[in-house]
């Protein structure tokens, strides 16, 4: 089994329970990503197999790898992440990945869905393709609208005519650049053009489409990639150690938790993590607020009375203690939450934040704020709202309990083995656990 994983936190932790489990069931794992993330691929049992230097930009921001990002936001930081982090990588991460097989014959390959180097490797060797997704569902449906719009699914006769129109825009007008871009990135290593909608044309779809969540978290297709499965949520290896902060007993003190994060990407304070510390200040909540990475904390300071700030607390100690979670929306984390029936308020901003977001909606387990409701009075009366407006803790509830009935990683791994003993022969999935 070869895996190979874009060198960024999202797009690795899914996968660390999957590939122990693969190890622990006898299978020879590598795992092809940066060396940022070598002791935890470690760990798992599988050897680790690294990046070419210059694609390796883990344990980096965004800006650090790719310092023409800084400042962008919207659709402009959107399309330009997916060229330059995805799409440019793609044909350098190939040729690493066919070196690493002519040395170690894969009987398949597992990647996540955004690992377009992985995609050729298999094109171009034959070799089955197994994707674990990192955030939502990415193909296309004449049930939904196209990703970066955040919309609601609508399959009815008026909604697909939208769905369609959407579809045509996007390829014509608004993804043209990118479309085209995957095209010449097709044609660089000698694959032919892909006669798909933009951000379709750039692989061919995987044998097995493995998603890391519950079906009730994803919007209803009628044309749902048939190799699809939901196999729960894949949320990381718990740390070896844990010591908790000095804080930690005040989780108990009878005050409602609220944890507030912008996960391991976003790193302007100012968006959310500001706006909410000052809107929750004088409310009768413990806020845990934590950064994911190196931001500039000092703009945070001084810090209210009621506000414990950490770069990390592993959600797997934390979130059992939390009464609602406000985030941007990354997918991880609001999945996490979920796992554990927490409510959320979800502040979208670019990425696939606003996919994720209209996800929370639909399914009713949380507030979403609009960008100019991401102010102190609309943060504030979106956590009382979350806090006792018992809807949105029962919904988180029930695809908690959903969460909870799921053995992921058994059932990723025996997937995975499906595929790699009968390639042509792999389980239907769809709308059902």
């Amino acid at each position: 089994m070869l895996i190979a994983t874009t060198p960024a936190p999202g797009h690795v932790v899914g996968m660390l329970e999957v590939a122990r489990e693969l190890a622990r069931r006898g299978h020879e794992v590598r795992w092809y990503t940066g060396r940022a993330f070598q002791k935890q691929v470690e760990q798992t049992g599988a050897c680790f197999e690294p990046m070419s230097a210059g694609l390796d930009f883990g344990g980096k921001s965004r800006e650090e790898a790719f310092p023409g990002h800084a400042g962008l936001t919207g659709i402009a930081s959107f399309k330009i992440g997916i060229r330059d982090v995805f799409y440019r990588t793609a044909p350098a991460q190939m040729d690493d990945l066919l070196a690493i097989l002519t040395r170690f014959p894969a009987d398949c390959i597992l990647a996540d869905d955004m690992c377009y180097g992985a995609c050729f490797a298999s094109e171009r060797t034959g070799i089955p393709l197994a994707w674990l997704s990192n955030s939502v569902y990415i193909l296309g449906s004449r049930d939904t609208a196209p990703l970066g719009r955040g919309l609601q699914p609508n399959a009815s006769p008026l909604g697909r005519v939208r769905n369609a129109l959407l579809r045509f825009i996007g390829d014509r007008v608004v993804m043209r650049d990118l479309r085209l871009e995957a095209d010449r990135t097709r044609a660089l290593v000698k694959l032919e053009r892909l006669g798909t909608s933009a951000m379709e044309n750039i692989a061919r779809p995987p044998s097995l489409y493995l998603m890391g969540t519950v079906s009730s978290f994803e919007f209803p297709r009628s044309d749902l990639l048939p190799g699809t499965h939901f196999v729960g949520g894949l949320l990381g290896l718990p740390p070896e150690d844990f010591d908790p902060p000095a804080w930690w007993d005040e989780l108990h003190d009878g005050r409602p938790v609220v944890l507030v994060t912008q996960g391991t990407t976003a790193n302007d304070v100012g968006w959310l993590l500001a706006p909410a510390i000052r809107a929750l200040a004088d409310q009768d909540v413990l806020v845990v607020v934590t950064t994911g990475s190196t931001l500039d904390v000092d703009r945070l300071r001084p810090l209210p009375d009621n506000v414990r700030l950490e770069r990390f607390v592993p959600y797997c100690h934390l979130l059992p203690h939390v009464d609602a979670m406000v985030t941007n929306g990354g997918y991880n984390g609001v999945n996490a939450a979920l796992a554990q029936g927490v409510p959320l308020v979800v502040a979208p901003r670019s990425e696939e934040n606003p996919d994720v977001a209209a996800r929370v909606k639909w399914s009713g387990t949380g507030v979403v704020l609009k960008r100019r409701a991401v102010s102190e009075p609309g943060l504030r009366e979106a956590v009382t709202t979350v806090l006792h407006d018992e809807r949105y803790r029962r919904r988180a509830r029930a695809l908690s309990r959903e969460h909870q009935s799921c053995d992921a990683p058994r059932k990723a791994a025996e997937l995975i083995e499906s595929m790699a003993d009968s390639p042509g022969q792999i389980p239907t999935g769809g709308f059902t656990q």
